[in-house]
């Protein structure tokens, strides 16, 4: 298994202790849960089971067919009841009285899978599933009981934030992420895969670390040729995935689409207030809800743009494969079944590497803090833009304020080769350092640093940079 090592030895200490857990895990779609568990517990897990997709059982996912999935389980697993559930109140009865029948003393592992989708309207799962662990699940010293799910919001609203019933029982949550780039290295290089890290990083542009979509990924294929396999070609494999993204993982599909294409419209992002005022939704309710889904989820980050307050802070759409599907799939208007790899050296997607690149880095600052010796200092970082009147103003890619009175102005530039600063690059640099300096404390330095992919090429105005960080240092 490729990376999880923490994730997988917090489940194997859980599985060891006599105690009873709750865990809860999370994450975007196709991001490896179910997989993490399986792995991780092979030949350990009691009872499992999976709700039923709401997107591939349309018209199926009613509580009746959620209630009968959910009984078959129980009888795949040796359960020998003579009829389905009426009610979750009576499928998790079914369950208990199963697991006490099968308990030898030793650890009972349930792991309930896409755990949202059994919550359909009016079925009164959430009453039944607190019953479960608050009257017999949690006095069990010997049951684990594992549920996951890509709806986050489901998962932080009902589970890890409750404020009823079950309030405070998760004892154990896990936030599964994508794969770093050094991940990505080593999961491509367990597939005999062996690009070089240039086109990792790219791949990572365009899939943002999702196991499930690089598994996809083709050994005879150049990385441009699984791209078009991918996205362009007749029958793309993940040409209705982003549709799915929504219907599948988030309770209000159609309004966290909006969100996420407004979000694509401006690379800095948008405030709570802007994004509601454009699309008409509350402060509260629906758009608190999607928000905090699509952070959960490692679609968006929320921050604080460096000079602004804390009620000012922009969320920023950072979700590779969003911005690569919005940008190129989406928008193409001529067929091309090899679009990706006939456009190599087109101007549009040489510009849209640049900007693709600034997300990775903002995916990867603490590889960056490690590069630049300062994995230990408590830091803060953003974006920073500044316009005043009489200059051409400047705009930061990415600076990080750290608590040792320094700051790092980062410029990050993907090239083919070493970067080369020229007199005409070094006075805008100088300009920014200047704009800048003016928000900040006496105290606080200012170092320029370069963040590209092979390094800087030494002249007369490289000196501009006091650090530079490679894409090397980012695996």
């Amino acid at each position: 298994m490729i990376g999880r090592k923490r994730e997988a030895q917090k489940l194997l200490q859980l599985y060891k202790r006599k105690k009873a857990d709750f865990v809860a895990i999370y994450g975007r779609r196709r991001v490896g849960k179910t997989y993490l568990v399986d792995e991780t517990l092979e030949g350990k897990i009691t009872f499992r089971h999976a709700g039923l997709s709401p997107v591939e059982n349309q018209g199926k996912g009613t509580l009746h067919a959620q209630l009968e999935h959910f009984y078959y389980s129980l009888q795949r697993s040796g359960a020998q009841d003579d009829h389905c559930p009426k009610n979750w109140m009576e499928a998790f009865f079914m369950l208990e009285k199963w697991l006490d029948k099968v308990n030898d003393g030793q650890k009972q592992v349930v792991f309930l899978d896409e755990l949202p989708w059994m919550d359909t309207p009016r079925s009164g799962f959430i009453t039944a599933l607190e019953a479960f662990w608050n009257t017999w699940g949690c006095h069990r010293k010997n049951l684990m009981l594992i549920v996951c799910g890509s709806a986050s919001s489901w998962i932080l609203d009902n589970l890890i934030n409750n404020h009823g019933g079950l309030y405070n029982r998760v004892t154990c949550e896990i936030k599964l992420s994508p794969f770093n780039l050094r991940e990505c290295e080593e999961f491509l290089r367990e597939k005999g895969i062996r690009y070089s890290r240039y086109d990792i990083t790219q791949s990572y542009m365009i899939l943002g670390g999702v196991p499930f979509y690089m598994d996809y990924f083709e050994k005879d294929l150049s990385l441009a040729q699984n791209i078009d396999t991918l996205f362009f070609s007749r029958n793309a494999i993940l040409s209705r995935e982003y549709d799915r993204l929504f219907t599948s993982a988030f309770r209000n599909p159609i309004q966290t689409r909006e969100i996420v294409e407004f979000l694509y419209t401006r690379n800095a992002g948008y405030t709570r207030k802007e994004i509601g005022e454009r699309l008409h939704l509350t402060s509260g309710g629906t758009l608190s809800s999607c928000l905090n889904a699509l952070v959960g989820s490692d679609f968006v980050i929320r921050y604080v743009p460096f000079g602004m307050k804390k009620n000012e802070a922009h969320y920023k759409l950072i979700d590779p494969f969003c911005l690569f599907f919005l940008h190129f799939v989406q928008k193409q208007q001529k067929t091309d079944y090899d679009f990706w790899l006939h456009n190599q050296n087109n101007p549009t997607i040489n510009s849209w590497r640049g900007f693709a690149f600034e997300n990775v880095c903002f995916n990867h600052v603490d590889q960056i803090k490690a590069a630049l010796g300062i994995s230990g200092v408590r830091t803060t970082h953003s974006a920073w833009s500044k316009r005043e009147d009489d200059t051409e103003g400047a705009q930061i890619d990415l600076l990080i304020e750290r608590d040792d009175h320094v700051v790092n102005v980062c410029e990050i530039k993907f090239y083919s080769g070493d970067f080369v600063v020229d007199k005409a690059y070094d006075r805008v640099l100088r300009n920014r350092v200047s704009l800048l300096s003016k928000e900040l404390s006496p105290k606080e330095s200012v170092y320029n640093t370069l963040i590209t992919t092979y390094g800087l090429r030494t002249n007369e105005y490289s000196g501009v940079f006091t650090q530079v960080v490679t894409m090397n240092d980012l695996f």
